[in-house]
């Protein structure tokens, strides 16, 4: 399947975006966290605008019907924030809900119907035990050959760290790098669920054990504290714990234009010109595992769109639901070539102040994974980089293309979208 080089009927512009804290909120509902996220977005807005203007909704949510209990969650949303009776629509594909809502708002608004549409994403998980939500999660897989075998998602994600490991050669180091990068970035984001580094969290630990009067354990820095089986536990072979995205609540919501009436609404735009989305099978049914063909066609699909290549892009979000996963990403992508994508977080060349940053908001590792609303935060990440409204883990050199990669389930629904510096 050749990507087509597709355009958008007119061109879409990013006016506003905003998102909630990612953490842990029991005395929250999904609605209060989309209501933040909805506010700041209100805020972002530079010459202000009038909520009446929105004239649909597209929302990303995966499973409020199981975390919550609350199903029909789009006209909810809409009726909570104020903007009934205007056409609310969820959008479920797993991880990648809010990415695909994203698309579909850009289409709507691209097709003509729509001059001003609301898109965003929420998920409530923590209301949950841990494994009740491993279970809501596992339905993102094949509940006929997949689940019945025992897979969870660690596990799936485990089979392909296991193939690109024996494929590539690949050390477990590289995984734990991606890890160390994403907590340091996540450091610098007031907004992720994990503020803190690696070391921080390992020097930590340290002080407890002195406080409680155990004894020391003898790591040397962050790589022997993450192989300390005690300190970082395997979950499911090779991953760990500090491998895994968190069980995450927040909310994020972004203000889609024509881009006809950007400029009513700031002086600063970020232009969408690059949009692809393609589907797979379930992992069972795939000859290889150290790929997602969905991400490699989505991404073809968004660069011929756009009219760019992978070296063009100074700055990405991806999928690094699991730390493999963001190895796989930056090569399907095409930013480095199959099997080298390892040694391309060993040697640094993603972090912040590398030619290529990987993960600015700390990813879905470190930032949190709010599934229904990890893809429209993508594009919040994206939309204050690219406006240099960053803060302390601002890309220097005033980046002008940014990519959003993601994911739903193993890969059965990828979405990749490219934005512009207006």
């Amino acid at each position: 399947m050749k990507a087509k080089a597709r355009k958008l009927g007119r061109g879409v512009a990013l006016v506003g975006a905003g998102m909630s804290k990612f953490g842990s909120f029991p005395e929250k509902t999904g609605r209060d966290l989309f209501f933040e996220a909805f506010r700041e977005l209100l805020a972002s807005v530079d010459k202000g605008f009038d909520p009446r203007e929105i004239e649909a909704i597209y929302l990303g949510n995966y499973s409020s019907d199981l975390f919550e209990g609350q199903g029909h969650i789009a006209p909810i949303i809409a009726d909570w924030v104020g903007l009934a009776p205007r056409p609310a629509t969820r959008i479920e594909d797993a991880c990648a809900s809010s990415g695909v809502a994203l698309r579909q708002g850009a289409l709507a608004i691209a097709s003509g119907l729509y001059d001003v549409v609301l898109v965003g994403g929420v998920e409530k998980m923590t209301s949950l035990p841990t494994e009740r939500v491993t279970d809501v999660l596992a339905t993102g897989g094949d509940a006929l050959f997949e689940i019945p075998a025992g897979f969870t998602f660690p596990g799936f994600y485990a089979a392909m760290a296991t193939a690109y490991i024996h494929k590539y050669g690949a050390p477990l180091e590289a995984l734990m790098r991606v890890g160390i990068k994403n907590h340091k970035h996540g450091a610098l984001n007031e907004k992720a669920q994990f503020n803190l580094t690696i070391r921080q969290i390992m020097e930590n630990k340290l002080a407890k054990a002195k406080a409680q009067g155990r004894p020391l354990p003898s790591w040397a820095g962050e790589l022997d504290f993450l192989r300390d089986e005690a300190a970082n536990p395997v979950i499911a072979w090779p991953l760990r714990l500090f491998d895994c995205s968190p069980i995450s609540d927040g909310a994020a919501a972004l203000l889609l234009v024509a881009e006809e009436r950007a400029k009513d609404f700031t002086d600063k735009p970020v232009y969408l010109i690059g949009s692809g989305q393609a589907s797979d099978g379930a992992l069972h049914s795939r000859p290889e595992l150290a790929s997602i063909r969905a991400a490699k066609l989505a991404a073809q699909e968004a660069y011929a769109m756009a009219g760019v290549g992978p070296k063009d892009i100074r700055l990405a979000e991806v999928h690094d639901c699991f730390t493999i996963a963001e190895l796989i990403a930056t090569e399907d992508l095409g930013f480095f070539p199959p099997g080298e994508g390892w040694k391309a977080a060993m040697e640094g060349l993603t972090s912040l102040h590398s030619p290529r940053p990987i993960n600015t908001s700390g990813g879905l590792k470190a930032k949190g994974h709010p599934v229904g609303a990890s893809g429209a935060a993508q594009a919040v990440e994206l939309w204050q980089q690219l406006r240099g409204q960053a803060g302390p883990r601002q890309v220097p050199g005033e980046p002008a293309l940014g990519l959003t990669h993601n994911v739903g389930g193993t890969g059965q629904t990828c979405v990749v979208h490219i934005f512009r510096r207006g």
